[in-house]
């Protein structure tokens, strides 16, 4: 049979378990770990701390609830926590009084994100960039092509730069797009997209370049990694 028809029949399986994502679980770990910095950074968009405990008030419920929407991701997939970090995001955005400008929220959210142990997260990984472990995960990765079973994942390619100063990733299907699409928040897409620099400039390991992103109109999206030079 051709590759084609396999991979419907996987996408209507995958479906038909009809599993919801859990709060429980690496959703709930998130939730602990950053919702007191998204709340804290609230100060970035002008909210005092009254008004930030009232956004946090209503935006964990409403994480919840946009949790119970989405499929429960496949095992072998590297991209779930990238969504629940947007369906968090999202929450509180849609538990403001304003919507940001995309601007305002790409300062927000790299400092709601980038705390303390998440930069130590990402100097780990740098430590790792370009082993043969990295590369063998992401060709695993671009292999696995996600979204062709789960519209809440992501498809990807593996490019290694002819000159062996790097590689990149190019996506050609996108979950977070997915998701600010169906709660109306796809133009503030962006500011997401922009959270990859501070995780790369926090690794300490490659220089990070962009050509395109799917939600600025983009064919793909590219995540280049450059080593550092010495």
């Amino acid at each position: 049979r051709g590759q084609q028809d396999e991979n419907a029949d996987r996408a209507d399986r995958f479906w038909k378990r009809g599993i919801k994502m859990k709060y429980f679980g690496m959703p709930l770990g998130m939730w602990a770990v950053f919702a007191k910095s998204f709340e804290k950074q609230l100060s970035v968009l002008g909210y005092d701390a009254v008004a930030a405990k009232a956004i946090v008030k209503k935006a964990k419920p409403k994480y919840q609830e946009i949790l119970r929407d989405l499929p429960e991701f496949e095992r072998g997939d590297r991209f779930q926590m990238n969504l629940v970090n947007c369906a968090m995001l999202c929450a509180f955005i849609l538990s403001m009084p304003e919507r940001p400008t995309v601007e305002r929220l790409t300062d927000y959210y790299a400092k709601a994100m980038m705390t303390d142990l998440m930069k130590w997260f990402c100097r780990q990984s740098g430590k790792n960039k370009f082993s043969a472990s990295d590369i063998h995960d992401m060709k695993e990765t671009a292999a696995f092509k996600a979204a062709d079973r789960n519209p809440y994942s992501w498809n990807m390619e593996y490019y290694e730069y002819p000159d062996g100063s790097g590689y990149e990733a190019r996506f050609s299907r996108c979950g977070i797009c997915t998701l600010t699409k169906k709660l109306g928040l796809y133009d503030l897409t962006p500011a997401l997209c922009h959270l990859d620099y501070n995780m790369s400039e926090a690794g300490g390991a490659a220089d990070f370049v962009r050509e395109y992103t799917l939600a600025s109109g983009g064919p793909y999206c590219d995540c280049g990694y450059k080593k550092k030079k010495a």
